[in-house]
């Protein structure tokens, strides 16, 4: 089972992320991550294992923001590994995808976004959502509402999403 939790408010995102996630523990997982937005930029943590390893990257390398996503992942598509562990970036590195459940049409997606010049750093169907919704900020200049619901509309299956991005 995986896991989202979000945050947003006048303090520090990570303690509440992580939190959250601990919270989420008895669904079972094999890697934790999040993501913030500070000033503008975006930073990622994530690990294969439990909390308690994120909580030692974090430790090792901090990350600061009053807004992020956090995601515990059992792997479906992908084995369980850093590359595949949650969140997923884009292209640019601009903006990240965190995500429950199975996209039944990744696979041709993501030969159409290959094919397109995307660059894949996953086995995993996930990540296919970050550059659809990469395609749709750059055609709809940064409104990150609306590209998520046109890529949303490429895709078949069932699932939750959380996206944050530096625009």
């Amino acid at each position: 089972m995986c896991g989202i939790f979000g945050y947003t408010g006048a303090k520090e995102a990570v303690p509440f992320l992580v939190e959250g996630l601990k919270r989420l523990e008895y669904r079972g997982y094999d890697s934790a991550g999040v993501a913030t937005i500070e000033k503008g930029k975006l930073f990622v943590s994530k690990c294969v294992g439990k909390i308690l390893e994120l909580e030692t990257a974090l430790q090792q390398k901090p990350i600061k923001g009053m807004l992020g996503i956090g995601h515990t992942r059992w792997a479906t598509h992908g084995q369980p590994s850093h590359k595949n562990s949650h969140p997923h970036e884009d292209c640019k590195s601009e903006l990240v995808v965190v995500h429950n459940g199975i996209i039944e049409n990744y696979l041709e997606l993501r030969v159409e976004l290959i094919r397109r010049g995307h660059l894949f750093k996953s086995s995993t169907d996930t990540e296919v959502l970050s550059h659809l919704i990469e395609e749709q900020m750059q055609k709809k200049q940064g409104d990150l509402t609306h590209a998520v619901r046109l890529a949303l509309h490429q895709v078949r299956g069932s699932y939750a999403i959380a996206v944050i991005s530096e625009h």
